[in-house]
């Protein structure tokens, strides 16, 4: 992290920089609500915030963008000043764009296994990579690079929760229901998210209880993280933030190897940890429904939007639940599109589809943990 007192010139490289971003800002629409049918569900609306339109594809534009503003208003960047962050693509993707919008030098230090797509897409807007064997040393090797370069470490993953302002300032809660406005059931009963970070899931249950909204937050957390066993384990009135796994999640984007400082359990109603040959099912379902590839973090998310659909259902509530579609499929045609992929992990696409089906029609999804009060 840079440190100093700020000279009327870097106050001002500071200014511009923060103009040119909000420039960069205006010159982007929001992203599109999408209406998904759930057939086997009357009654409960679901829909999907298209967060691969954003101009580097993904949810973590949004981040991206806050992170960068809150380093300038902290004085954290300096002119021409490398930035290095710690990221298994997406986050990296978008903080490439923003450090190449501003003339600064962009590292990402990412596990070996990303996709190339997204190692492309990085290299694309300017960054370079910096691979790590183990996911759990990507933290360790971002602040040596820092320091080694005398640059900057972002810190997704300790910042998110505090960059972004959850009372406002078009985070995607408040776009969530200004789009929901003329919907049949305009507040959503759930809204399913994943956590990576946690700063998206920390925004969205800060912001509905700032609202008063009785809109409840779901995270729908993968097979291989710990965050589910940390939420478990504060349920219980014992919170273990030390667990930690030396495996990083087959899910990019989502799932952590270690409980991040942005994680706030207390943001979060309930946690489901899903199998990944079941986010993976979903995601081709839902790429079917939409006639375009998803990534697999959005089909970890829809299988919660089915477990909260399933309840609202049994209950006899009719409502709405939204999520996330985060990132295009395209980013993964070496990996989830792939069908010798899943051979090399152990993955039988066959019956997870045959599960998935089931579950539409109303059979029990079966393998899922759950946490919290749903």
């Amino acid at each position: 992290m840079q440190t100093g007192v700020s000279t009327a010139g870097q106050r001002e490289w500071e200014s511009a920089s923060i103009a040119r971003i909000k420039a960069d800002f205006n010159r982007s629409g929001d992203t599109h609500l999408i209406p998904v049918p759930l057939s086997g569900y009357p009654g409960i609306d679901v829909y999907l915030k298209d967060e691969s339109s954003h101009p580097t594809g993904s949810l973590k534009h949004r981040l991206a963008r806050s992170l960068f503003l809150y380093a300038l208003a902290n004085g954290w960047l300096r002119e021409g000043t490398p930035v290095i962050e710690a990221s298994s693509g997406s986050t990296a993707v978008s903080e490439a764009y923003f450090a190449r919008l501003l003339g600064l030098p962009f590292i990402a230090v990412m596990p070996a296994t990303t996709s190339p797509e997204k190692i492309a897409a990085i290299e694309f807007q300017g960054g370079r990579c910096h691979f790590t064997e183990r996911a759990r040393d990507l933290y360790g090797v971002s602040q040596q690079l820092a320091r080694d370069t005398g640059g900057h470490f972002m810190d997704q993953f300790t910042y998110a929760e505090r960059a972004t302002d959850w009372r406002a300032n078009n985070n995607i809660a408040e776009s969530i229901f200004r789009q929901m406005a003329a919907e049949p059931h305009p507040v959503p009963d759930w809204i399913v998210c994943s956590p990576g970070t946690g700063g998206t899931a920390t925004t969205l249950g800060r912001y509905v209880r700032y609202c008063g909204h009785p809109t409840r937050v779901l995270c729908a957390d993968p097979e291989i993280s710990v965050l589910f066993d940390y939420y478990r384990s504060e349920c219980a009135g014992a919170a273990d933030p030390s667990l930690v796994l030396e495996q990083g999640s087959r899910i990019e984007g989502i799932g952590r190897p270690r409980v991040e400082p942005s994680f706030i359990a207390g943001c979060v109603d309930a946690m489901v940890k899903v199998p990944d040959a079941l986010s993976l099912a979903a995601m081709r379902h839902v790429s079917a429904v939409l006639g375009r590839r998803v990534g697999g973090s959005t089909g970890t998310q829809f299988v919660g939007v089915l477990l909260a659909a399933r309840k609202m259902y049994e209950e006899g509530r009719m409502g709405s639940v939204v999520s996330i579609l985060c990132d295009s499929g395209d980013r993964y045609t070496h990996s989830y599109y792939d069908p010798d992929w899943y051979v090399r992990q152990g993955i039988d696409i066959d019956a997870a589809d045959a599960q998935w089906m089931r579950a539409l029609q109303g059979d029990p999804l079966r393998g899922l943990q759950v946490a919290g009060v749903l």
